[in-house]
């Protein structure tokens, strides 16, 4: 399948050379599209340095920085747009490990979504303080409490879509800006009735740049959480999603 790796970046300088390198270099295959939100440290310049610029690897540049589904959103409907099979989601800080790419895309053969997975056997996290295991591990039980997604990973940011599965999830239309993002899609993807698999990942924390998650952004996952709950249970999210997918099949 043509494929295209969707990376959003700001004030990733440091670090994406080497991230548009090894994802180069593990899946051969694959394109690669930078969504930079004005980076100050020159993110988009270095993007634009790269060999293999305008060949295999892709600058998009936005006025302003609006958040990761914005940034997201931006980098799905470019690949939309053109005639990409498959796309993947991944973070700039190599924190997704790039040498899984291939097995990711494998899984595509079989689903219509896949998902890098902390939470599944052989996956697993490494350099996380306990603080931030138990976040992430909270917030995935809280999302499958809640919601009922069956993915143990449903906060992943590490996904893999076929072209079709993206637009029925209507994923360039979706509500979230922060790490709910991650959720939303995978949420829209579940209540379709789409094929979802988790691959196993071993998600490394950053060695460069600064987090990007703060208080707000998880505030932001649990309430949403809730809303779309509370939506489903008074059928609003039902004939939303639906009225969604019926619009694309149209």
């Amino acid at each position: 399948m043509k494929t295209v790796v969707v990376v959003p970046t700001y004030n990733e300088a440091e670090g994406i050379v080497t991230l548009l390198d090894a994802v180069l270099r593990e899946a051969p295959d694959v394109n690669v599209l930078v969504v930079d939100d004005s980076s100050p440290d020159g993110t988009a310049a270095r993007v634009a340095d790269h060999p293999a610029f305008q060949h295999r690897v892709h600058l998009l540049s936005r006025a302003q920085k609006e958040g990761l589904g914005a940034a997201y959103r931006a980098g799905f409907a470019w690949a939309l747009s053109g005639s990409y099979d498959a796309v993947v989601q991944m973070d700039a800080d190599l924190s997704h490990p790039p040498e899984r790419l291939p097995a990711l895309l494998a899984a595509l053969d079989h689903a219509d979504v896949a998902i890098g997975s902390r939470y599944v056997r052989g996956g697993g996290v490494r350099d996380w303080p306990w603080r931030r295991r138990a976040i992430s591990w909270g917030g995935n039980v809280y999302v499958r409490l809640f919601l009922g997604i069956p993915v143990r990973d449903a906060t992943a940011g590490f996904k893999a879509f076929r072209r079709a599965a993206l637009e029925q999830i209507g994923a360039v239309h979706s509500e979230s800006n922060g790490y709910c993002f991650q959720i939303e899609n995978t949420w829209r993807a579940s209540r379709l009735g789409l094929r979802i698999t988790e691959v196993p990942i071993t998600f490394r924390d950053r060695t460069r740049g600064e987090s990007k998650m703060s208080g707000d952004i998880v505030r932001e996952a649990m309430l949403r959480v809730l809303t779309w709950r509370w939506r489903e249970i008074t059928h609003e999210v039902d004939h939303d999603v639906r009225r969604e997918h019926h619009d694309v099949a149209a």
